[in-house]
C-alpha cells in the first residue's frame, strides 16, 4: 500500500478531478461495483513470515515509519538481503483457497481483492517474466498443488460468484531495470527508480515492458476479472514515471472488456475509481470510491495484531457505505496460509449482521440526508433506509427518533420484518421500539423506510 495522503485521505484522489470512462461497458460495470459494498483485501507474501511492514521497509527513504518492527537488524542492506531470501522459505501448506472463499461468501463479501505482487517483486502467479515467484524452484512451495496461488484463489472465489480484483504493484523494487545496479542513485535510496527515466529510456523502456507482460498475464491467463487494481502511486508521468497505462488499459480491454481500472492517485481516465487508505472519508463522495482499511492496524499480517470488533466492523461498513462507496475489508493470511481465527470471529459478526441487514447496504446509494448524527441513510430506488450506529453498550429504549425529514407510510425493522408504529415530530420520526429489543445494545438497528 501507498503512504501519501492526498486531501487528508491516503490513497486517495480528488474528486473534483474524476474522469468518467468513455466506455460504455465500462460504465455499466461501475454501476456493478457500486451495487457490491463490501470487498475481502488480502495482502499475502513472503513478508507474511516475519509479520512486518509489506515490502516497505526495503526503501531507505520509508524506513523511518515502516522498519519500526525491524528490531534484529540495524543496517539496512543486512535487511534487504533476510527480506528478499524470504521466498527460499515461503511455505503456505495449510492454505486451501477453497476454504478462505466459503468464509467470504458466508460471510457478505462480494469480490476479492488480493495481492498478485507486491512492491517486493515477488509474484504469487506463475509469471513467465521472473524467477522470483511461488512456482519458482527455489521457493519450497512450488511443488505444492496451490503453488500457482492466484490461480487457486481467483477460480475458488469466482466458483463462489464472488468478483475478482487482481492487485498488481506497478513498482517492482525486485525488477533489475527499476532498482537498477549502477544508476545516479544506490539501489533502495527511495520508493522510486534508481534512475531519471529520461536521462535512460533504454532501460525505463525494458521495464515498461516488463510491466506491461506481467498484467497482460493476469489479464490473458487467469480467467475473467473484474477489476485491476494497480498499488504504487509514484509510478505515473506526473512523476516523470510513465508506463503507457493506457496502451496497456486499450490491449487488456479486447481481452476483458468491461474490465475496470483503479490507477491509484494517479487520476485521469485509468482511475476507475478512488481509493481511500485506511480512512473513510466525512462527507459523501459522489463519484465511485472504496476504502480499503484494515480488519487488525496493519495490511500484512501481525503475530500480535488487535482486531476490530464486530461493533467496529460494522459501523465501519455503515460509515463509508452512507456517504456513496465500498469497503474493502482486509484480512492478512498467516504465514501458513491459514486466515486468523480471531480476524474470521470479527468478520463472522460482520456477516451475521448482514445477513439480516444487508438489503440496506448492497445495491444502495447516496441518500439525502445521508446521515444525521448517529443515524445513517441509503435508499434503493425509491425505499430508504435508516441505520443506527448504537455504541457499546447504550441499550435501546421503547422510543428512537429517527431525523428523517421527509415522507414515511410505513418503517419496518429489518431482521424482525417487524412493522413499526412511528409519528411525526419536529425533529423527525419518532419511532416505538417492539419489546423484544428494549434493553438491548443491537451493533446497528435497521428499518425499512417506505
Amino acid at each position: 500500500m501507498a503512504d501519501a495522503i492526498i486531501q487528508g485521505m491516503h490513497g486517495c484522489s480528488r474528486e473534483d478531478e474524476y474522469v468518467c470512462p468513455s466506455y460504455p461497458l465500462v460504465r455499466q460495470r461501475l454501476e456493478w461495483f457500486q451495487d457490491q459494498k463490501l470487498a475481502l483485501m488480502m495482502h499475502f507474501g513472503i513478508y507474511s513470515q516475519l509479520g512486518i511492514c509489506e515490502s516497505w521497509p526495503l526503501s531507505d527513504g520509508d524506513a523511518e515509519w515502516s522498519r519500526n518492527e525491524i528490531d534484529w537488524e540495524k543496517d539496512g542492506a543486512a535487511f534487504r538481503e533476510q527480506y528478499r531470501n524470504l521466498n527460499k522459505s515461503f511455505n503456505p501448506v495449510r492454505i486451501q483457497p477453497e476454504k478462505w472463499a466459503d468464509f467470504a461468501a458466508g460471510n457478505g463479501f462480494k469480490y476479492l481483492v488480493f495481492t498478485t505482487k507486491h512492491h517486493d517483486g515477488f509474484c504469487l502467479f506463475d509469471t513467465k517474466y521472473t524467477d522470483y515467484k511461488s512456482t519458482a524452484p527455489d521457493c519450497p512451495f512450488h511443488t505444492h498443488k496451490y503453488a500457482n496461488i492466484v490461480n487457486a484463489v481467483f477460480d475458488a472465489f469466482r466458483a463462489k460468484g464472488i468478483g475478482i480484483a487482481a492487485y498488481f504493484s506497478k513498482p517492482d523494487w525486485h525488477c533489475p531495470w527499476y532498482w537498477a545496479e549502477g544508476m545516479e542513485k544506490p539501489v533502495a535510496f527511495n520508493r522510486n527508480p534508481t534512475y531519471d527515466p529520461k536521462a535512460h529510456p533504454e532501460v525505463w523502456e525494458q521495464f515498461v515492458q516488463y510491466t506491461h507482460n506481467q498484467m497482460m498475464e493476469l489479464v490473458r491467463d487467469y480467467g475473467p476479472i473484474d477489476i485491476l487494481w494497480l498499488d504504487g502511486g509514484q509510478v505515473g508521468p506526473q512523476n516523470g514515471q510513465d508506463i503507457r497505462l493506457s496502451e496497456f488499459v486499450e490491449q487488456a480491454r479486447r481481452i476483458q472488456p468491461g474490465l475496470l481500472t483503479a490507477d491509484r492517485t494517479i487520476g485521469g481516465p485509468n482511475e476507475n475509481y478512488i481509493t481511500p487508505e485506511q480512512s473513510v472519508p466525512t462527507a459523501p463522495i459522489r463519484v465511485p470510491w472504496e476504502s480499503c482499511v484494515t480488519i487488525g492496524t496493519a495490511f500484512s499480517y501481525r503475530f500480535d495484531e488487535r482486531y476490530k470488533t464486530p461493533r467496529e466492523l460494522v459501523h465501519l461498513l455503515i460509515d463509508v457505505v452512507c456517504r456513496g462507496g465500498n469497503l474493502a475489508l482486509n484480512i492478512a493470511p498467516q504465514p501458513d496460509g491459514r486466515l486468523p481465527k480471531a480476524a474470521m470471529d470479527a468478520a463472522e459478526g460482520l456477516g451475521k449482521w448482514l445477513q439480516d441487514h444487508g438489503e440496506a447496504i448492497y445495491g444502495t446509494r447516496l441518500a439525502e440526508p445521508n446521515e444525521q448524527g448517529a443515524v445513517a441513510f441509503t435508499k434503493k430506488g425509491k425505499v430508504h433506509y435508516a441505520l443506527v450506529r448504537l455504541p457499546e453498550g447504550e441499550k435501546l429504549t421503547d422510543s428512537l427518533l429517527l431525523p428523517w425529514p421527509h415522507e414515511a407510510r410505513k418503517l419496518t425493522l429489518l431482521g424482525l420484518e417487524a412493522p413499526l408504529s412511528f409519528e411525526r415530530t419536529e425533529k423527525g420520526l419518532l419511532v416505538r421500539i417492539p419489546e423484544i429489543l428494549q434493553g438491548h445494545n443491537p451493533l446497528a438497528p435497521a428499518i425499512r423506510i417506505e
